[in-house]
């Protein structure tokens, strides 16, 4: 295959790179140059694809986000403030739970539980989480659960609490809470961290793996649409690898796959799975390690006081640890025993000072190798925590989108209008030549590649809201957090996301050139799909808005709108799918 006819962005070098065409024979770039050179590689059966004046780049590479449970929308009532879903207050979303109960009987009957996914007290009109009495009007018999948007808290009714023998005199579980009426010892409906983890995964038992299997490819496909070529399941236990094996050996993954799972479940296990190749597009990577939970929903482990929590908290509460402290260092110590990659979850201060205590004690046990430990998220950071992880190798993946979601909620609640400009602080990393990454947390936030983009560079809210001017970065910085910079956090950029000769031939097409289009706030369209052979699923996406420090800026005619058209399949996927 040849490809030319339009801008080909090739993210290899500190400033941007452009080639006139590639080539590309058996999933790999053999060509990338001017027109001339590719002439020795056309044939009488060579493939020619034209841009049409459209741009392309390599395939996205998730630096952190949650596949198999990134499915779980497509299978439950959708519980999404604007701009990705409609509700806006309680009585919404207890209507929306009814009617998407009655729409979906069998299932509902079969499982034995409605789930919903995705609602945020930040955005409702009661700034409250659902009572267990207003769920209850959803079902009385049927166990109703609704994930709160972070991922990290849900609200329940009786029936749920039921489910898991739940009652007031239940204690909270270390490193989670349920949380009580006030003065008293009642239930509310809500739960967070480990306390809502048994039920969802009770919950889930009537599922089944089939289910399972269903919220993978369903994930994958989110994934795809969205401009991914590698994806991850960031956290993951044995059963959902197993899950995950065995849609890979089935051929069912036209992208790759690569899961971390939690350490503190079985450590053996990652040990007998860990491989730095893929097999049918899947490999377990590394370890994954949680310190402690959501900014958002006030569980981040701060080192000051919450700003304004909204909720029946105590005064001076600073959130809390997710894991005791042995539970960080022994495994961060076993990591670089054994050799293994390992992420950690860490949002607030005193979590990423934990982070840096375990690895700075792991790095003095060893002799230095490669061994690229993950900050993921880092919401809140102290500027001297980033001279910590460049000292200690430490790779920053940062979670800008929170930006655009919660930006106005960190700056009126959670860490005030003095530290919300500096979340997700990519300026504070790139003045210290360090590399970063982007992310979505899906299905914390939709897979929406562009949406990344923008986030990083633009660092507007919902409201428009400008949320830390001086820690924007250019387009050209923010595309490499998702291409080269998040292959080498998973350790292949010698093989992906950048357009080199050798290279895979992951790619896709972008309706705009990004390095070349305003900078504005970015805005919603619906997808659309070209034809099924390329592949093409991903998205129309948002307007990107750049700020571009590189040279030549043009405004963006017509829509205005920057979309991820398709996704070029030119890497054989198995004897099923060629993907071109």
């Amino acid at each position: 295959m040849i490809i030319s006819g339009g801008p080909i962005v090739t993210m290899a070098g500190d400033e941007p790179q452009y080639v006139e065409a590639v080539a590309v024979d058996d999933g790999k770039i053999v060509y990338a140059g001017d027109l001339a050179g590719v002439e020795p590689f056309r044939g009488g059966d060579t493939v020619e694809k034209d841009l049409g004046g459209k741009t392309l780049l390599p395939g996205f590479v998730d630096a952190h986000g949650h596949m198999v449970m990134g499915g779980l929308p497509a299978l439950s009532a959708n519980m999404l403030a604007p701009p990705d879903g409609e509700i806006t207050d309680i009585p919404d979303m207890v209507a929306t739970l009814k009617k998407w109960a009655a729409d979906n009987a069998d299932a509902v009957k079969k499982a034995n539980v409605i789930i919903g996914f995705g609602y945020d007290n930040a955005q409702l009109k009661e700034l409250r989480h659902p009572t267990k009495e207003e769920l209850d009007e959803v079902s009385n018999d049927v166990p109703v659960i609704i994930v709160h948007q972070s991922g990290h808290l849900a609200s329940v009714n009786t029936a749920a609490f039921a489910l898991v023998g739940y009652d007031a005199s239940t204690e909270d579980p270390e490193g989670g809470v349920i949380q009580r009426k006030p003065c008293t010892q009642e239930l509310n409906g809500t739960l967070e961290e480990t306390a809502f983890f048994p039920v969802i995964g009770k919950a889930l038992e009537g599922v089944g793996a089939i289910g399972i299997e269903t919220f993978a490819r369903e994930g994958a496909r989110a994934w795809t649409k969205y401009g991914y070529t590698t994806a991850q399941e960031a956290r993951s236990v044995p059963p959902i690898v197993e899950v995950l094996k065995k849609l890979a050996g089935e051929n069912q993954f036209n992208i790759d796959v690569i899961t971390f799972p939690d350490v503190l479940v079985d450590r053996d296990y990652i040990l007998a799975n860990y491989s730095p190749t893929y097999t049918n597009h899947f490999r377990v990577g590394g370890a994954k390690l949680t310190i402690d939970g959501s900014p958002q929903g006030f569980t981040a482990w701060c080192d000051q006081p919450y700003y304004d929590p909204v909720g029946n908290y105590p005064a001076g509460y600073k959130g809390y640890a997710a894991a005791p402290e042995k539970d960080v260092m022994d495994p961060i110590e076993w990591a670089f025993d054994n050799d293994v990659q390992i992420i950690t979850h860490a949002n607030g201060e005193a979590a990423s000072d934990l982070l840096i205590k375990a690895v700075d004690a792991a790095e003095k046990h060893h002799t230095y190798v490669d061994q690229r430990p993950v900050l993921i998220h880092g919401e809140f950071l102290r500027e001297d925590q980033v001279d910590s992880f460049q000292r200690l190798h430490i790779i920053p993946s940062l979670f800008p989108m929170h930006t655009f979601y919660w930006g106005d909620w960190h700056c009126e609640h959670t860490v005030g209008p003095k530290l919300c400009p500096n979340i997700s602080p990519t300026g504070w990393v790139r003045a210290r030549g360090m590399i970063f990454t982007t992310h979505h947390d899906a299905p914390v936030a939709l897979p929406d590649s562009i949406r990344v983009l923008s986030a990083t560079v633009n660092r507007t809210s919902r409201t428009g809201k400008p949320i830390g001017p001086d820690q924007r970065v250019d387009a050209y910085t923010a595309l490499r957090a998702m291409t080269i910079w998040s292959a080498f956090q998973i350790n292949e950029e010698k093989t992906k996301s950048s357009i080199e000769t050798g290279n895979l031939a992951d790619f896709i097409v972008l309706s705009d050139d990004p390095l070349k289009v305003a900078r504005r706030r970015s805005t919603s369209s619906r997808c659309s799909k070209r034809s099924r052979k390329a592949r093409p699923s991903t998205t129309p996406a948002r307007t990107a808005a750049h700020r571009s420090r590189h040279p030549h800026p043009a405004r963006l005619t017509g829509s205005g709108r920057l979309r991820a058209e398709f996704r070029i399949g030119t890497r054989p996927r198995s004897k099923k799918d060629e993907r071109f």
